[in-house]
């Protein structure tokens, strides 16, 4: 009987092995696919918030299926398979000598385990599992760097615009390397000679590449990760509601723009839900969003949608003309600013093409982001005559750049490419043609020598963005800064602050899982 037993346990452990090598070894190689190389945080908080409707559509599904139902099946199977054989050898039939038993059984363990080997290096290096552990024992601690925004000024408010251009890579502006410049719509309505400006080399955050990774540091100045190892992580603790929000812990964008008495509207075609966005954006100051829902219930036609992801950004921006031209007249009758967010939506992989777009290269991707940024460039100009700029900033940023998957058309251009920055455009009301922008009250601009010209500092990342954003809306913050970042209006950078580091030292520092630091950002709820 212990015997029996025995072999019973060993035969199920081999099942399961299998089963879990198989769950590994699709979900890794469904991950380089389709998203390239991502994070354990990114997995993590994307993960406990898909949605099948205007949240990947039949990505989620495919998931589903390829992840939670074929690595049952094909166990199943080999479990039915093996039981067959077992009963014909019991009835005399496919008899073998020990030596040829004992071979297959060999064989079948060095399978086995290969599989869960070959498996278990697939997922961990598609998530950086190397680097997430390496993260949990480093020394540093984002909470010895990290200032919450003091405003000490903020006499000279501006309306405040706010667009996030879906994977929005700069690269893609490069005609030595693409067909055409995609940016070239988008150049056109916001032309330096007119006074907008632009962060030279502007970067992605070590550890980000993601919308809502690119959501947080731009508006909280802070890496996006979980709670930590030692209290668990912040995104299984937010889908068992054992979280106070999104981030609630930290003060974000849209807290301080609130108050300061600022209204903030935020517009996606997706449905909000997705990884958690809209609960981020009421956690933080956004009285109203809309989203997929909103528009289907505005009758848009289902010729206007995407059915994995949602709204185009034609009809996105037609609706966001709408909404500022009601913004402004309400800010003028009260004399309240507002802050109006986008996220535009077809440039999402897989890139959607829709009726008013034409092709004219040879990869359709590189079609759809011209005609994405045409659509954006029109919201521009609208605002442009509407007289909305003298007394409104605009920034418009990619979220992230474009992550390379297995099927990417544009490997040959961006694999190795040491060049890869994020496009950005920025207004300050006040800036003539041809003539430098108003300064930020308070703030001490950097300088092109001999020419007085005042100018954004280069080459920052992600989190500098947030005390930038808040410095354009007329703000002025003490020494510039908010969260790890520093204004791009600042020349200098104090010597205590995160950006004084030496670039190794900073990437570790943004990889370092911070354990108390995330606890206190997620708010954990005390157990009941």
């Amino acid at each position: 009987m212990t015997r029996r037993i025995g072999v019973i346990l060993g035969h199920l452990l081999v099942y399961l092995l299998t089963w879990a090598g198989l769950v590994l070894l699709i979900a890794g190689a469904g991950i380089r696919f389709y998203w390239g190389e991502i994070s354990v945080n990114q997995m993590l908080l994307n993960l406990v918030s898909v949605e099948t409707d205007g949240g990947g559509g039949a990505l989620v599904w495919m998931g589903i299926l390829g992840i939670g139902v074929a690595p049952l099946l094909i166990t199943a199977l080999i479990a039915a398979w093996r039981l067959r054989r077992r009963r014909r050898r019991h009835n005399g039939e496919g008899l073998r000598t020990h030596r040829a038993e004992w071979l297959v059984r060999a064989v079948s363990a060095a399978l086995v385990a290969a599989l869960v080997t070959g498996g278990t290096t697939a997922f961990s290096t598609a998530v950086g599992m190397a680097d997430y552990l390496r993260a949990a024992v480093s020394k540093y601690n984002l909470g010895d760097y990290y200032v919450e925004p003091a405003v000490t000024g903020g006499t000279d408010k501006r309306n405040l615009v706010l667009i996030y251009l879906e994977a929005g890579e700069a690269t893609f502006g490069d005609v030595q390397l693409f067909e055409k410049d995609a940016f070239a719509p988008l150049n056109e309505a916001t032309p330096a000679a007119e006074g907008w400006q632009s962060v030279e080399g502007f970067q992605q955050y070590e550890g980000g590449g993601w919308t809502m990774a690119g959501f947080v540091a731009t508006q909280c100045g802070i890496p996006l990760k979980g709670a930590g190892s030692s209290t668990g992580s912040g995104a299984t603790d937010w889908l068992s509601g054992n979280v106070a929000g999104y981030l609630r812990g930290s003060v974000c964008l849209g807290d301080v723009l609130a108050g300061h008495g600022y209204t903030n509207v935020f517009l996606g075609g997706a449905n909000g839900a997705f990884a958690g966005k809209d609960t981020f954006l009421s956690s933080h100051g956004y009285s109203e969003q809309k989203g997929l829902s909103d528009w289907r219930a505005a009758n848009e036609p289902e010729t206007s949608f995407r059915s994995d992801w949602g709204l185009s950004d034609e009809r996105l921006m037609a609706h966001a003309k709408d909404e500022i031209d009601e913004l402004h007249a309400e800010a003028e009758r009260t004399g309240q600013p507002f802050n109006l967010t986008m996220l535009t939506l077809d440039t999402h992989d897989p890139v959607h093409r829709f009726d008013y777009c034409p092709v004219d290269t040879q990869a359709e991707a590189l079609s759809v982001f011209s005609c994405s940024m045409a659509q954006v460039a029109g919201f521009v100009n609208h605002m442009k005559e509407k007289g909305y700029l003298d007394d409104t900033a605009v920034v418009i940023m990619g979220d992230h750049l474009k992550p390379m998957s297995a099927g990417d058309p544009f490997h040959e251009q961006l694999d190795g490419n040491g060049n890869r920055t994020i496009f950005n455009r920025i207004w300050i009301p006040g800036a003539g043609s041809g003539a430098a922008p108003a300064p930020i009250p308070g703030a001490v601009p950097a300088t092109v020598p001999g020419t007085g010209n005042t100018m954004l500092r280069p080459h920052i990342d992600q989190l500098n963005m947030y005390p930038t954003i808040l410095e354009a809306a007329g703000l002025t913050l003490q020494d510039h800064e908010a969260g790890l970042g520093v204004s791009a209006f600042a020349a200098e950078v104090p010597d205590r602050s995160a950006q004084s580091l030496e670039p190794d030292v900073y990437a570790e520092l943004l990889h370092s899982a911070s354990p108390q630091f995330y606890a206190d950002a997620w708010i954990l709820k005390d157990p009941p």
